[in-house]
């Protein structure tokens, strides 16, 4: 019982830790319509606390971009990806596709969900259903990619390896 509240201990804080690097990151370097730090920490989390603290630091970090002034889409832009992500890394251990889930999870999940949410809570009406995914997965790829970039290094030097002995 101690060992796993310690674990679950360890994987929340790692959780804040990974939402509040996300939040910064994109405080300080901002893209219109664009918010690649945001998929490049949802990587991370998926690799490194799984698909449920992945959502939950995505979350995190949406609501609290969305009390500093944007819209929903910093939630529904943000927590596909870590889900997906993390649901295929812990069947495959793939981080390729990992990758690819991050993009599907985002560029497709999260800019079909934006759609009805503006509608609903902005009255955006831009009369195509899939408005969104033009401006998703861009930001999507190149936050992915940074983010495999970095979990193919902490692979190839063995981090990746401890800092899952170390949370598991």
């Amino acid at each position: 019982m101690k060992t796993q509240k310690k674990l679950s201990t360890k994987k929340m804080l790692v959780t804040a830790l990974l939402a509040a690097l996300a939040y910064v990151l994109n405080s300080f370097v901002y893209f219109p319509a664009m918010a690649p730090f945001q998929h490049f920490v949802d990587v991370l989390a998926a690799v490194l606390v799984g698909p449920w603290y992945g959502f939950a630091s995505a979350l995190i970090c949406g609501i609290l971009r969305m009390m500093s002034g944007r819209t929903i889409q910093a939630v529904t832009g943000a927590i596909f990806g870590p889900v997906l992500g993390g649901l295929i890394y812990r069947k495959t251990h793939n981080l390729y596709l990992v990758f690819l889930g991050e993009v599907i999870g985002t560029g497709i999940l999260g800019a079909l969900t934006s759609y009805p949410l503006m509608k609903i809570f902005y009255g955006l009406d831009v009369h195509k259903w899939y408005y969104f995914v033009p401006y998703y997965t861009p930001a999507a790829l190149v936050g992915a990619g940074m983010g495999l970039a970095v979990v193919l290094i902490f692979q190839k030097t063995g981090l990746l390896k401890r800092m899952h002995a170390s949370l598991d």
